[in-house]
């Protein structure tokens, strides 16, 4: 009886052993990241480059662009670490010149092994500066993408309003507002189809509550592509990342685009934005006048945030901010550590990431 019963203790602590073991997971890491003035030295007549050229008031030289494209390549490679030391697999970017300055990043060294792929369009933004997505070739495969435009105009009355473009439009492009286009790319993270749209919403350029329409209509674009994927697939995976600058409680999200803070609050095809939390909470990605703010944001539909982790699903999202990052010096102290006079620094804005996980 003794034996039997020594017999059974080990058996159950067998199976409690079995039971205990960790699960594994895969990850990978998304992200989104604003360059700020990512310009090439060359001077593009179309373009309102001047400032960064040699001649220009910031005297960009061959020397000072490489160091940021350096600068930028050693973010890219540590984002989303130590949890994942693999760099983000994809990454929405922005405040880009052109495709050739982002073939010049991907070549640096210390991110030229992960074989980055490039999805960018011109945008029609006077300054010339365009939104774009990098993605490992290893792990995401694209199979569409195009650049959906957000048309505006302003009336007489000097009021922005958004316009529907239609063959019959009779309002002057004179009267537009030109700004980046929305960027909607499609392909397959691994065996799992990914939607992703890269933003860069209109500025607060001559005042927050003047240029609030400007952003509600890129909330409005934004809510009706991804509403047109979902009538293609109620259950599609949609992430929409960017610079929206706006904050996660402000209207262009919280209305336009219903974003919720909590999980349990997201309804079916509803979205989930997991960094409202984090802007209650005082954290930020850009400061103004010593006031943080959320304006770069990870956002994604209720597909992927369920409890089925045999297909990728959101783990966790943060704000890569580290010590290397953050001016520590001089009336900007705490700051993101920009160009200045002095040095060549990173951008105005930290990265933002996102986890995807599944069951290995």
């Amino acid at each position: 009886m003794k034996k039997y019963c020594t017999l059974c203790f080990w058996f159950c602590c067998m199976l409690i052993g079995l039971y205990a073991q960790p699960k594994k997971y895969k990850i990978h890491t998304v992200a989104f990241y604003n360059f700020e003035n990512l310009f090439d030295t060359i001077n593009d007549p179309n373009t309102r480059d001047d400032e960064w050229t040699p001649e220009g008031t910031q005297h960009w030289n061959t020397k000072k662009y490489h160091q940021k494209l350096q600068n930028l390549a050693r973010v890219i490679a540590q984002i989303g670490t130590p949890e994942n030391p693999n760099a983000p697999v994809v990454i929405g970017c922005s405040e880009i010149e052109n495709r050739m300055v982002l073939e010049d990043l991907v070549q640096q060294s210390l991110i030229g092994d992960k074989d980055y792929g490039i999805i960018h369009y011109d945008s029609p933004d006077k300054r010339g500066i365009d939104v774009a997505l990098l993605y490992q070739k290893k792990y995401f495969k694209p199979t569409s993408y195009v650049n959906i435009p957000l048309a505006l105009y302003e009336n007489n009355q000097s009021q922005t309003k958004f316009v529907k473009k239609k063959s019959s439009d009779t309002l002057s492009t004179n009267n537009r507002i030109y700004t980046r286009d929305q960027l909607l790319v499609t392909g397959f993270l691994e065996n799992q189809e990914i939607h992703l749209i890269v933003n860069h919403w209109p500025s607060r350029s001559g005042g927050e509550k003047k240029s609030n329409p400007l952003r509600e209509a890129a909330g409005a674009l934004n809510k009706k592509i991804i509403d047109s994927l979902q009538r293609l697939n109620p259950n599609a995976k949609i992430i929409t990342l960017g610079d929206l600058n706006d904050n996660p409680f402000d209207t262009s999200i919280k209305k336009m685009l219903q974003a919720q803070s909590k999980k349990q609050e997201v309804p079916p095809q509803g979205i989930y934005n997991p960094f409202e939390e984090m802007a209650n909470k005082g954290l930020g990605t850009i400061a103004h006048r010593d006031s943080w703010s959320i304006f770069d944001q990870i956002l994604m539909t209720q597909s992927l945030i369920q409890n089925d982790y045999s297909q990728f699903q959101f783990w966790k999202a943060g704000i890569y901010n580290p010590s290397f990052l953050i001016q520590n010096s001089g009336p900007y102290k705490g700051y993101p550590k920009r160009h200045s006079a002095t040095e060549v620094g990173f951008s105005d804005h930290f990265p933002v990431y996102i986890y995807l996980i599944k069951k290995e």
